[in-house]
C-alpha cells in the first residue's frame, strides 16, 4: 500500500513539475515558475500528508503534518513502525 502511494506522489509531483515548465514564452515561463515556486506546496509537505495518512487514517492529522512538513517526515523516519 504505501508503495503505491509513494509512486502515485511521484508521479504526481513530476507531472506538475513537467506542467509548470511547459511554455516556450521566456516571460511566461518565469511567471509560471514564480507562481509554482511562490504558491506550490513543497515536497516536504506532500510526503508529509501521504505519510501521515498512512499512518493515522486522519484528514486533521494529516493536514497538521502537511503544515509541519520535513519536521514531520523527519519524525517518522525515525519512528517508523
Amino acid at each position: 500500500m504505501t508503495k503505491k502511494i509513494l509512486t502515485f506522489t511521484f508521479v504526481l509531483l513530476a507531472v506538475t513539475i513537467i506542467a509548470a515548465q511547459n511554455t516556450s514564452d521566456p516571460e511566461t515561463t518565469n511567471k509560471v515558475t514564480n507562481t509554482v515556486t511562490q504558491t506550490g506546496i513543497s515536497l516536504g509537505s506532500v510526503i508529509a500528508v501521504v505519510t501521515s495518512w498512512d499512518r493515522n487514517k486522519s484528514l486533521l492529522w494529516a493536514i497538521i503534518h502537511g503544515i509541519l512538513g520535513w519536521l514531520y517526515v523527519i519524525y517518522f523516519a525515525i519512528t517508523d513502525r
